[in-house]
């Protein structure tokens, strides 16, 4: 029969090689069944629709839950497919992010809290921010790098260049969602137990003018005295901050409130250097992935699954 390639060969064949044969089988074997490929289709926008309206009804209703889940999903979905298909390579980049993330949440939900670990948990989040968000940028430049063919000019096969930068591409946007719902989490643990806002949200005792609200540090100390000297920075309600507690309070746990009263932060006013600015699209762009990875594979088996009880296949 044409095009049905022996076993010894297959056998012979590169990975891309192989890969294409199974292709033109696939393509084959469902040749003839349009119809039953319009009812799929349509089952699928179906699915994504009502699925759609259901996640957003639950994050509008039970917040905290969908979160919560979503994260756990996001933490072990990607590990399901990695274990599934031998990338080592991430499992062991996740098991150290895992591990060092794990630690600075156990931290950060101590009570008392050590008046140093809010500055640690900004750090390290901070730095998976920043990371991501340049692995994010470079895997995004590459695939453009292959797409407008500069490759051949370096000598490199296309298929290597686009591999390196999709593969970056996912490592700076999924690392970039962990770290950003991780630190909402230690920001959470760590505003109640500072204690400056009630579960209602209103401020349950006084802050005096030369604490800063996130890490409960005096904002500014005199020489002989121990501290850190650091930058403040002013919100539109008047409540002075460390610059790098409020950056990481708004910025990397994703806090759009004064930590003290709870009033509307502009970040677009907090952003002196335009090239920042883009932050918060990245931010909008993690958000939409966090989306596709925790809830789009769990879509994807319920299609399947009612395709399956109705014998489409």
């Amino acid at each position: 029969m044409a095009g049905v390639q022996p076993q010894g060969d297959l056998l012979k064949m590169t990975y891309r090689e192989n890969w294409k044969v199974q292709h033109e089988r696939l393509h084959v074997k469902h040749r003839g069944h349009e119809a039953m490929h319009a009812e799929m289709v349509l089952i699928l926008i179906a699915t994504l629709v009502v699925a759609q309206i259901v996640l957003v009804q639950w994050k509008q209703r039970h917040n905290r839950s969908y979160n919560l889940v979503t994260l756990l999903q996001m933490w072990v979905v990607p590990v399901y497919f990695t274990i599934k298909l031998y990338w080592w390579r991430f499992l062991s980049m996740w098991g150290m992010f895992s591990v060092i993330t794990s630690f600075v949440v156990f931290r950060a939900t101590r009570k008392p809290l050590s008046c140093r670990t809010p500055r640690m948990v900004y750090k390290w989040f901070l730095l998976i921010y920043k990371l991501s968000y340049a692995v994010g940028v470079i895997g995004y430049l590459a695939i453009m790098f292959t797409m407008f063919g500069f490759n051949v000019f370096f000598r490199i096969k296309a298929e290597d260049s686009m591999d390196v930068g999709v593969i970056m591409l996912f490592y700076g946007l999924y690392y970039g969602v962990m770290g950003r719902d991780f630190a909402e989490i230690c920001s959470d643990y760590m505003a109640s137990t500072i204690g400056y806002c009630n579960m209602g949200g209103m401020p349950s005792r006084s802050l005096t003018d030369d604490i800063c609200a996130v890490c409960g540090q005096k904002i500014l100390v005199d020489v002989d005295e121990e501290g850190i000297l650091e930058d403040t920075f002013q919100l539109s309600c008047n409540h002075i901050f460390h610059e790098f507690c409020i950056r990481g309070w708004c910025i990397v746990g994703k806090k759009q409130t004064c930590p003290y009263c709870n009033e509307k932060v502009d970040l677009k006013r907090m952003m002196n250097n335009p090239w920042e600015r883009t932050h918060i699209l990245y931010g909008q762009l993690l958000d939409w992935l966090r989306y596709l990875v925790a809830w789009q594979p769990i879509i994807i088996g319920i299609v399947h699954g009612i395709n399956f009880s109705l014998g489409l296949d």
